[in-house]
């Protein structure tokens, strides 16, 4: 793999064949051919998932792998040519199916290996059919131009280039002759078009013309034509003027055309040795039109028993779509030597839903270390940027560009090479080093780059990683823990027309991108989490909005007592209050919750409370070592029991537990704190307090003594405090 992924491996392997050899019939990077898992149908393969988890990079990957071996075509369906028409193109005979098609066919035609261009005869003859629906006016010039782009879809190379260009403006003249004839300049030309395309195709005698014919009679199988190609022209364009259903079989009808002049192609007079292997289409962002009407109307045709030879590979924002609910789903991991895909009865099954996983505690130093090669890294920072990012591929990828820019400039934790300015890598080193993840848009409410400069790269990650809109809202309602305490926050920080309604749309977009609220937390994506908490508290200088949100949440916990058990309950609600306690610098009530609980509670239950209130967010006063920096982190010292870093105990209670639960505290807080580095000291002495506090249990000790003993490896590795559940729900 040439663009540093980094555990995809069942994809691209060789030895034995990764999923894409398999499917594809060729070794990635290689002209070799390999044995086809599925010889008579193969899945339609969706890779799914948030953004930031590598679509994009995987497709470009697979186009770097194929790309010159077989024809091959790369869409993004977020792209603006497939937001709206040309202009002067009238909306009722365009799609952005329709203009996909044509940018698929350009790109699928260019010449491979041995092999010549491939030309799209079906396809040409229904886009010319449709768009003549739209020739009503008497712009000759932009509708022979027009028609020009789609005539030489029928391009094969045969011809001399003279000879082409030649033929296609004599064509093109011919179809553009109803609008300088008898007809009115706004009435109907579809049908003389028509008749023209039907007569110049069927001209001549050469192996050309012969294809040419055989495709304007494809048409004579359209639904109703009863056997007459022109009807069935006429069909397709007035059932793609018409819009709805009507439409999307018009679609569908161009998209068989296309696979069955791909078809022709592979099995016509051309030994099938010149092309060996199948066609690639890549389909980035699918979930978007034309994406979801492409994997549709494949799938649909499958289903039917219209085979086609494509390979498709589409990438899709999210979990899931209602197009693919019968698919057959697993994480690209288990491919590695089967898909153990089937097809059933319906359209859907027709497909497979590829999970892409996050980087590997493993794979995170590679990519971090590569990327600062020659520099001096310390030591501690990959496994940070691991649990940062928690193995997001472009979060990693950028964060380690933060880092070969920023730790030459004294910037060494995580908080600091967060804020840091990041320069566009693509800026940085004269190249698109994120072709991977270009098209996503850049928020309203930052400037962009301007000449060489840079921003801090906390804001070109949300910029990439949150949906479009309402990032300002977002950053807010990141402080919350459900939607309860969402609307709560709204109610109080928001515009009044923002409320319930506007928390339930944020909640179903990042449900829709595959970022659904997960226990304790509205906005579940760890790293997502604290980009936003940092972008929050970054907001103003005084950080008011930020200390507003937190204590009206404060005040909400405070005021609304919980129900006894479930979701809701008095005890949650209670940690819920002293997490945002902490996070306003308010230590000592959560040390005095862990010290009244800790001979009464259940000892994973108290560890899980632990962990939660320890996962406040921290952020220290500016100094001048630079944000986050060890001068700055006042933790380390109470950690570590120094001298005045604590009130005194309050009377009563016993000094010695209380001293050493508030000492826990702090040292958990400042060990997996995702902006800092783990202090190893703070990490080890975490294994003395829990060992001490074991020894005032009588029963239930086990989880306090696995805890001392995995807890500062966990630590200093990036991986998660072991707890035999999810650390961050209370």
């Amino acid at each position: 793999m040439r663009r540093g992924l980094h555990g995809q491996g069942a994809l691209f392997d060789t030895e034995p064949p990764g999923l894409a050899a398999r499917l594809v019939g060729l070794r990635p990077f290689q002209h070799g051919s390999s044995p086809c898992e599925h010889p008579k149908e193969i899945p339609f393969v969706v890779f799914a998932g948030p953004r930031g988890i590598g679509r994009s990079a995987v497709l470009a990957e697979l186009r770097a792998a194929y790309e010159g071996r077989t024809p091959l075509a790369l869409i993004d369906c977020e792209a603006e040519r497939f937001a709206h028409p040309p202009a002067g193109r009238p909306h009722e005979v365009w799609s952005p199916l329709s203009q996909a098609l044509v940018t698929i066919a350009e790109q699928l035609a260019e010449p491979v290996a041995d092999a010549g261009r491939i030309p799209f005869p079906r396809l040409a003859a229904g886009l010319l059919a449709v768009a003549a629906g739209g020739w009503n006016d008497r712009d000759v010039p932009r509708i022979r131009r027009e028609a020009e782009r789609i005539l030489l879809l029928n391009d094969t190379g045969s011809w001399v280039g003279g000879q082409t260009s030649r033929w296609v403006g004599r064509v093109s003249a011919r179809l553009t002759d109803p609008l300088t004839g008898p007809l009115p300049g706004t009435g109907p030309v579809v049908e003389p078009v028509v008749e023209a395309v039907l007569e110049t195709f069927s001209e001549g005698v050469s192996p050309t013309h012969r294809r040419l014919r055989k495709a304007a009679a494809w048409y004579r199988d359209h639904p109703n034509a009863d056997g007459n190609p022109k009807l069935g022209l006429l069909l397709l364009s007035g059932h793609f003027r018409a819009g709805g259903d009507p439409r999307t079989h018009a679609e569908g009808h161009l998209v068989r055309a296309l696979l069955a002049d791909l078809d022709d192609a592979y099995g016509g007079s051309l030994p099938r040795g010149h092309r060996p292997g199948r066609p690639v289409v890549l389909v980035d962002n699918a979930q978007t039109a034309p994406g979801i009407g492409l994997i549709g109307a494949v799938l649909r045709d499958r289903a039917e028993g219209i085979a086609d030879r494509v390979a498709f590979f589409a990438g899709l924002r999210g979990h899931g779509h209602p197009a693919l609910r019968n698919a057959t789903r697993g994480a690209l991991s288990e491919l590695a030597r089967t898909s153990g895909w089937e097809p059933g009865g319906t359209a859907s099954s027709r497909a497979l839903l590829v999970r892409l996983s996050p980087l590997s505690p493993d794979d995170t130093p590679r990519v971090v270390e590569a990327a600062c090669r020659g520099l001096a890294v310390p030591s501690r920072l990959p496994g940070a940027a691991h649990r940062l990012t928690g193995g997001s591929p472009l979060g990693t990828t950028l964060f380690a560009e933060s880092a070969r820019q920023n730790l030459p400039r004294g910037a060494g934790a995580p908080g600091e090479l967060l804020t840091a300015d990041l320069v566009p890598p693509e800026k940085y080193d004269g190249r698109e080093a994120c072709e991977a993840h270009r098209g996503h848009g850049v928020h309203k409410g930052h400037k962009g780059h301007e000449g060489h400069g840079g921003r801090p790269a906390y804001r070109e990650l949300l910029d990439r990683l949150v949906p479009d809109g309402r990032r300002d809202e977002l950053a807010l309602l990141a402080v919350a823990h459900d939607r309860e305490s969402a609307c709560a926050l709204a109610a109080a920080r928001l515009p009044g027309d923002f409320g319930a309604v506007g928390v339930l749309a944020l909640e179903a977009r990042l449900a829709e991108e595959g970022l659904p609220p997960v226990p304790g937390q509205f906005v579940g994506d760890p790293f997502l989490r604290a980009l936003l908490l940092l972008e929050l508290h970054r907001r103003e200088p005084d950080h008011r909005t930020w200390k507003a949100a937190h204590r009206t949440l404060v005040a909400h916990y405070t005021d609304i007592p919980g129900a006894p058990d479930g979701p809701g309950s008095a005890e949650q609600r209670v940690l819920y209050r002293l997490h945002h306690e902490l996070a306003l610098g308010a230590a000592e009530p959560a040390v005095t919750y862990l010290r009244d609980t800790f001979p009464r509670k259940d000892t994973k239950a108290w560890l899980r409370a632990l962990v939660f209130l320890a996962s406040a967010p921290y952020h220290p006063a500016p100094v001048p070592d630079g944000y986050g920096g060890a001068a700055s982190d006042a933790r380390t010292g109470v950690a570590l029991g120094r001298v005045g870093t604590g009130p005194p105990p309050p009377e009563g209670a016993d000094t010695a537990l209380h001293l050493r639960i508030r000492r826990l505290l702090y040292g958990v807080w400042q060990v997996t704190d995702p902006l800092a580095l783990p202090d190893p000291v703070v990490a080890e002495r975490l294994r003395s307090e829990l060992e001490h506090l074991s020894r005032l249990r009588s029963t239930d000790v086990e989880p306090l003594l696995r805890a001392s003993v995995h807890w500062p490896e966990d630590a200093l590795s990036g991986r998660p405090l072991r707890l035999g559940r999810t650390a961050s729900r209370p």
